[in-house]
């Protein structure tokens, strides 16, 4: 059997998230069903994460096995010939039978995209989260501070906690603006817990909006406690950016 890594770009608008879910349309679903169609072998699609309903993605990774003899071109090809426009295959690579794409990633990096203005916008309402209510980026900036190292993130994991250990690295927590308008929070780490990022960015939302401190900010992070922390962001404005082996 060949071990075949893919390297995904797509929109989830139209998705409910990654995984195979009965009576809802995933990218894994869609997918598995090209890779039949070109291969004729069911197959089960291996990603580094799941991705939620309506997220998106520039550099997902998964990898499946088959005795197929089309070489990798050919299966990249042949799948982006079949796929719907909003999902792409980047790349495809055979690797070694060792290769899994969660259990071998080094570093992922997430990126959420805030739309800081008055008015929404139709065309990045699928792309952003649209705050009307200006945020103080620096003080965002000084918060996120507190988020690199390595440390228990329970505060920030979902209100339905998978039974994992919640201690992560995160080794870059960064804010910029794009435009004037874009908040764009860039955030990579060795792995993530469910809402994660979506719950750190509502928390950090929070902090731009003058409604908490850093300091408190700070205190919610130790706290190992959901109910400390901020709403969930919307899932449209978050992007899966890259996963390193």
């Amino acid at each position: 059997m060949r071990n075949i890594k893919l390297v995904i770009e797509y929109d989830g608008t139209n998705y409910h998230g990654w995984q195979v879910q009965p009576n809802a349309l995933t990218i894994q679903e869609v997918i598995e069903n090209k890779i039949e169609i070109i291969t004729q072998q069911r197959v089960r699609l291996i990603a580094s994460g799941r991705t939620d309903t309506g997220v998106h993605a520039l550099g997902q990774v998964a990898s499946f096995q088959t005795s197929s003899p089309i070489p990798v071109d050919g299966l990249r090809r042949g799948l982006n010939s079949l796929l719907p426009a909003d999902i792409i295959v980047k790349s495809a690579q055979e690797v070694d039978e060792y290769f899994h794409p969660q259990f071998g990633a080094k570093r992922k990096t997430y990126r959420y995209v805030i739309l800081n203005r008055e008015l929404p916008s139709a065309v990045y309402r699928n792309y952003s989260w649209h705050l009307s209510q200006p945020l103080d980026v620096a003080a965002m900036r000084d918060a996120s501070r507190n988020l690199i190292g390595r440390q228990n993130f329970s505060s920030f994991q979902a209100a339905d906690p998978e039974p994992l250990d919640p201690v992560r690295e995160v080794f870059r927590a960064e804010w910029s603006v794009e435009k004037q308008i874009f908040f764009c929070f860039t955030i990579a780490a060795d792995g993530f817990l469910k809402h994660m990022v979506r719950n750190i960015v509502g928390t950090l939302v929070e902090v731009g909006q003058g409604k908490i401190s850093r300091e408190e900010f700070q205190r919610i992070l130790g706290a190992k406690d959901r109910r400390q922390a901020g709403m969930t962001a919307p899932p449209q404005g978050l992007f899966l950016l890259e996963v390193k082996y």
